[in-house]
C-alpha cells in the first residue's frame, strides 16, 4: 500500500479551557507549560517528528499568543545575544516561513467544527488532528507510530487506549472488530456511552489521522452529544467506506485538561531531566 503522504495538521485550540479555571481566564490552555515548555510546543515537535510540513491552529478569540509563540522574538535574541546567552533554548519555538497557519473558528459549535474550519487548507490531503491538552510521551512519539502504521493500512487511524468502564462517557469508544499487532479494525464508533452501553472500553484519545472526504461529512452542520458537531458521529460514516483502525500506541498520555492529570504531567516530565530529578524526588520522598 501506497497511501498519500501525511503531511498538514490540525490543532484545535480554540477550547475556553474551562477546567482549569482561574488559570485560563486570560491564557490559553495551551500555552500552559509542563516544566519549561507550552502544551502546544510538545504537540508541534510531536508533528515534526511525525514528518508533518504545515501546522494548522483552529483558534478563537484571545489565542493570539499561539501564533506568537512561535514567531521570532526579536528584541528577547537580540538582549540575549548582547548579553552573551545561548539561543539553544529557543530553537524549537521558531519556525519555516509558512509553517504555521491559523483559522478562526468563532462559534464554539464542536470539535468536529473545529475540524471542518480547515477544510480550505487541508484540500484533497489526508490530515492529521492533533490535541493539545493530551499529552503523549513516547519514544517515537504517537503520531510517529501513527504514520508509520498509516503506511502499511492506509484509510483512517485513530489513537486508542483501554479506558476505565466508568469513563466511557467521557469519550468516543470504538466497536472493535480483528486485532493485528496494536492494530484494531474499527467497526463503529460511539460518541460518550454510558458503561452499560458501550461496546468496548476502548476510548479514542487526542490523535488522528484522517482522509479529506471527512470534511464534506462535516459540512453538513449535523449535531449529536451536548449540541454540538462531533469529531466521532463524522468519522462513523466513513466506516465501511474506508479502512479504519485504531492503534493502540507505546505512550504514556497526560490529560492536561485536567488540574490533577496537568500536575501529574509536570511531575513526570521533571522526573524524567537529570537536573531536575534529585530536587523532586528529595521533595517526594519529605512528603
Amino acid at each position: 500500500m501506497n497511501p498519500k503522504p501525511v503531511r498538514k495538521a490540525i490543532f484545535p485550540v480554540a477550547g475556553l479551557g474551562t477546567r482549569l479555571l482561574p488559570a485560563t481566564k486570560t491564557m490559553p490552555k495551551e500555552m500552559l507549560t509542563v516544566v519549561d515548555r507550552p502544551l502546544i510546543q510538545y504537540a508541534v515537535d510531536e508533528a515534526r517528528e511525525a514528518g508533518i510540513e504545515q501546522m494548522i491552529f483552529v483558534t478563537g478569540r484571545g489565542k493570539s499568543s499561539l501564533v506568537d509563540y512561535f514567531d521570532m522574538g526579536f528584541e528577547l535574541e537580540a538582549t540575549m545575544e548582547r548579553a552573551g546567552k545561548s539561543l539553544d533554548a529557543l530553537a524549537s519555538s521558531r519556525t519555516d516561513f509558512g509553517e504555521i497557519v491559523s483559522v478562526r473558528q468563532q462559534q464554539p459549535l464542536g470539535l468536529g467544527h473545529a475540524v471542518w474550519c480547515a477544510r480550505h487548507i487541508v484540500g484533497d490531503e489526508p490530515f492529521a488532528v492533533l490535541l493539545p491538552d493530551d499529552l503523549m510521551v513516547g519514544k517515537p512519539g504517537a503520531l510517529k507510530q501513527m504514520v508509520d502504521a498509516y503506511a502499511e493500512l492506509g484509510g483512517n487511524i485513530l489513537c486508542a487506549q483501554e479506558v476505565p468502564a466508568d469513563k466511557t462517557g467521557s469519550y468516543g469508544i470504538i466497536t472493535p472488530g480483528g486485532s493485528k499487532g496494536a492494530a484494531t479494525e474499527v467497526r463503529g464508533l460511539v460518541e460518550k456511552p454510558r458503561p452499560e452501553a458501550a461496546p468496548s472500553r476502548l476510548g479514542v484519545v487526542g490523535r488522528y489521522i484522517l482522509q479529506p472526504e471527512l470534511m464534506a461529512i462535516l459540512g453538513k452542520g449535523e449535531k449529536g452529544a451536548g449540541g454540538e458537531i462531533q469529531l466521532t458521529d463524522g468519522m462513523a460514516q466513513l466506516i465501511g467506506q474506508q479502512p479504519f483502525h485504531a492503534l493502540t500506541v507505546d505512550a504514556v498520555r497526560y490529560d492536561c485538561g485536567d488540574k490533577a492529570g496537568y500536575v501529574i504531567a509536570n511531575l513526570a516530565i521533571a522526573l524524567e531531566r537529570d537536573e531536575l530529578r534529585p530536587a523532586i524526588e528529595e521533595f517526594l520522598e519529605r512528603r
